[in-house]
């Protein structure tokens, strides 16, 4: 390690900041990926967990042309931002990213990312970002969490030090931070509703004492992959989805017998088939052992089935505000015919049919259209199309003669954004109201720089869906420009 250099003044009159300095500084201002950045000279210097207001040692872990990153070695002076993180295994799950981080600070941090990424990806200058709105609530939001199993456990350093025996090839909970193979044994999460973490640990000792192995990332050998917990915020409902690399008709009854036992309100339990190499939480069959196999959740006024990979907004009470931004800035008329293109299973179409004329949904996915379908069915909405398909191939004149030229186009596409063509062919319809619901603010700039000779931004509204990281939900509104 290159030696210790105490005082900021003395690093400025060095030529080269190398892997292994250490320096003192004030953190300037949040960053990207959750992390927080200082300016030395005119180089940025990315710095994993701090926080503006913070004075800090750090050490330089990685120098690269144009910034460096560092870590923080001694926290010499906090900011007043900072706040006690609620979970044990916070810093070292990849869970979280600013439990230290008092919730306005996190909401402005949201709305200054996405301001930036307007002005650096956008080029846009002078657009009014406005304040960030708020989760109802910032713990037990999640109506979804995926656990991971493994053979190789991730100590944290208070396990290290309590010298307790503990069994290091049995682990399920979350992945360390950059790191696929190994998975801290969480026995507490605050993110999801206590249901779920009283069933992760209960099965836990379940699978243990039936000496059920777990999967091995590196060896693709085991038996227990993932379990996913998914709830109903408004009604109640539990799914245990448990992903497995095969069926074992002897097991799955030793596990509905002790769910049914141990947890009634348990609505469902399914067992997924995944027998690829690749360690995700979904596969090529599922098994209902006991219950629908599904289970529905509430936005607005609206029902929706929610299957075991289906795709649902994870936070229930946040998503039905992100829904009623979108529709107020739309500013849908009885009358109106609206595109929502990038439908998913039609939760945006149905929430806004009931305002407008017709709406037509497009999704690539041809099961999520299936699901769309049957929600807006059951839902009693008649005046849904969706179609299945991808736009490149889909939004074509001969679609809009057949559905008619769109009064409001509604796009919420993966955080990707959108292929340009898409863009181009959204600019030629020129409706008159355009809305971007993204949840990546620098792909969501990128496509509206493409559009702006054709459209003016009237409103920019973040809206917090995840509170303790640094994910956020954007929702712009923009008005056709006078030809």
């Amino acid at each position: 390690m290159r030696g210790t250099v105490a005082l900021f003044c003395c690093f400025l009159e060095r030529d080269v900041l190398h892997q292994g300095d250490e320096l003192e500084l004030r953190i300037e201002k949040f960053a990207d990926r959750g992390k927080s950045l200082t300016r030395v000279d005119g180089y940025v210097l990315f710095i994993e967990s701090g926080v503006p207001g913070d004075r800090v040692r750090v050490c330089v872990t990685k120098r690269k042309a144009s910034y460096a990153e560092a870590r923080i070695v001694q926290l010499l002076e906090p900011s007043p931002l900072r706040t006690a993180p609620r979970c044990r295994y916070f810093g070292t799950c990849g869970g979280c990213k600013w439990q230290h981080v008092h919730y306005e600070a996190q909401l402005e941090a949201k709305r200054q990312r996405v301001y930036e990424a307007l002005v650096h990806h956008g080029g846009f200058d002078g657009v009014a970002v406005r304040p960030t709105l708020p989760s109802p609530r910032i713990y037990g939001y999640r109506n979804k969490m995926e656990f991971s199993f493994s053979t190789e456990r991730w100590l944290t350093p208070e396990e290290i030090a309590s010298q307790q025996p503990l069994d290091r090839h049995f682990a399920v909970g979350l992945h360390v931070p950059n790191n696929f193979y190994k998975v801290i044994d969480l026995e507490e999460c605050h993110l999801p509703e206590p249901i779920t973490v009283r069933l992760l640990n209960a099965l836990r000792t379940f699978f243990k004492e039936q000496h059920w192995e777990p999967w091995d990332i590196r060896r693709h050998t085991g038996y227990l992959r993932h379990l996913v917990v998914r709830t109903g915020t408004r009604t109640g409902e539990v799914m245990v989805n448990l992903i497995t690399s095969r069926y074992d008709t002897v097991r799955m009854a030793e596990l509905k017998a002790f769910v049914q036992q141990r947890f009634p309100e348990v609505t469902t339990l399914v067992n997924t088939i995944n027998t690829s190499p690749a360690q995700v939480a979904y596969g090529e069959a599922t098994h209902i052992l006991f219950g629908p196999g599904v289970i529905h959740d509430k936005i607005g006024p609206f029902q929706f089935e929610i299957a075991p990979e289906a795709f649902f907004q994870t936070n229930t009470e946040q998503a039905e505000r992100l829904y009623e931004v979108t529709r107020e800035l739309a500013e849908v008329k009885p009358e109106d015919l609206v595109y929502d293109l990038y439908c998913g299973t039609g939760t945006i179409s149905i929430f806004i049919a009931p305002h407008v004329r017709h709406v037509v949904g497009v999704e690539l996915v041809a099961s999520a259209v299936e699901n769309a379908r049957a929600n807006a069915a059951a839902n009693h909405i008649p005046n849904c199309t969706f179609v299945a398909g991808d736009l490149l191939q889909v939004l074509t004149p001969e679609f809009v003669r057949m559905h008619g030229r769109p009064d409001v186009i509604i796009v919420d596409p993966p955080r990707g954004g959108m292929h340009p063509q898409v863009v181009r062919r959204i600019a030629q319809l020129r409706p008159e109201r355009l809305v971007y619901v993204s949840c990546n603010p620098q792909t969501q700039a990128r496509d509206l720089k493409l559009l702006r000779e054709h459209y003016r931004i009237e409103a920019v509204q973040p809206v917090d869906l995840f509170p303790h990281t640094d994910h956020v939900e954007c929702v712009v509104a923009l008005r056709a420009c006078q030809a």
